[in-house]
């Protein structure tokens, strides 16, 4: 009998309409879901690239609160749905690199918990890259920094010029590589007289396939510097490097390896001319300068008569915008994916190269399902 005190109820329902027009709005919404654009950024000299990418895709930026509490934790607030909605989260870093990846960390679960469909980071820089190889016996620290984003739910992400391009194999998802070069590459086809009296430079072995790359596009010829000066990555002690084995501790015959001699840097070299032309150093990252400034003034020696630097990524930490200002540097052409309004004021000779564009078409791109390649077209591994 209980069953029959259901049909009354079943019939009242089965005359039930929707609202005209209800169904086609449905459907219209199930068919095609929005998206939006976060910035996990606290301090508001680091939404100016945020603020650019909005206004090229002629959207609004998301509502979100993100601050820090008095004992020193980030909160972050968002102050709107974002129900089945493809979620991009723009973090630019700035100085304090671990404050902006707790915002970003913290900003990405709560939209995840928030029911978000993808959540997608667009992070110009990808902070602790340079720590994406073992040394000595310490960690991989990019590749911790990399399952932590996917623990707190980002689906995705959007960055430009890795420091090594592997570091993509640590992500369980996507990542876009984009890349700066056509830009710089723009930059000095119309920004620097006389170019074609240019001479691309390597200020170490270690970046000459980037300083190629750049050399072979724009026709100019390639310097190398190589030398005593120099350190790079690669002479560092890498993951195996142990203490000394004991004098009187024994070794089995059969294991006895060659005795490799420790290495020695020649003298400073430059190679290739440069006596009579512009140099271009050319490099992914410019943070301490002191590399640079050594390099300008090896190249002055050798008779070059304007030296510029064209880095993606421009930390410029430190002093570096006085030893910048001081030295025989004449102009140091970074992008914004890195917020440095501060180092500008302090040094003149630092100008700065929009990069939102490619980012906010990667962005159009990625939530309309289209394909990257455009953005990548005659792009190589070494650019």
């Amino acid at each position: 009998m209980p069953w029959k005190l259901l049909l009354p109820y079943k019939s009242v329902f089965s005359h039930f309409r929707a609202p005209r027009g209800l169904h086609d709005s449905l459907a219209m919404n199930a068919a095609r879901s929005g998206y939006r654009v976060f910035s996990a950024n606290s301090t508001a000299a680091s939404t100016e690239l945020a603020k650019k990418i909005t206004e090229r895709l002629g959207a609004e930026l998301g509502k979100s609160v993100v601050y820090q509490e008095t004992n020193g934790e980030t909160r972050v607030e968002i102050k709107e749905s974002v129900r089945g909605q493809d979620i991009f989260i723009i973090q630019t870093i700035p100085r304090d690199v671990n404050t902006a990846v707790m915002e970003l960390l913290i900003m990405a679960y709560a939209l995840k918990t928030s029911c978000a469909r993808n959540i997608i980071g667009v992070i110009p820089y990808f902070p602790y890259s340079k720590q994406s190889k073992m040394r000595k016996r310490g960690s991989i620290v990019c590749k911790l920094l990399a399952s932590m984003l996917a623990k707190a739910g980002l689906t995705h992400i959007i960055t430009m010029d890795l420091h090594q391009k592997e570091i993509q194999g640590f992500f369980s998802f996507p990542v876009d590589n984009l890349r700066a070069s056509p830009f710089l590459l723009q930059y000095i086809q119309e920004e620097i007289p006389d170019y074609r009296n240019a001479v691309i430079v390597a200020k170490s072995p270690g970046a000459a396939k980037r300083a190629q790359s750049y050399a072979e596009r724009l026709r100019l010829g390639l310097a190398v510097i190589h030398g005593e000066a120099q350190c790079t990555e690669q002479d560092m002690d890498d993951g195996r490097h142990s203490p000394p084995m004991l004098k009187n501790a024994t070794v089995h015959p059969g294991l006895e390896l060659p005795l490799m001699m420790a290495k020695e840097k020649p003298p400073i070299t430059v190679v290739g001319d440069v006596g009579g032309r512009i140099a271009i150093i050319v490099d992914d990252i410019i943070d301490d300068v002191e590399s640079f400034v050594a390099a300008a003034e090896i190249l002055k020696e050798r008779g070059a008569y304007k030296i510029f630097v064209m880095a993606t990524h421009g930390l410029l930490s430190a002093d570096a915008p006085r030893l910048i200002e001081e030295s025989s540097i004449d102009e140091v052409v970074v992008t914004n994916t890195v917020p440095h309004e501060v180092q500008k004021l302090q040094c003149p000779k630092i100008k700065t190269v929009d990069i939102s564009l490619i980012l906010s078409e990667a962005i159009r791109r990625i939530h309309n399902g289209e394909s990257m390649a455009y953005l990548f077209r005659n792009i190589t591994v070494d650019d």
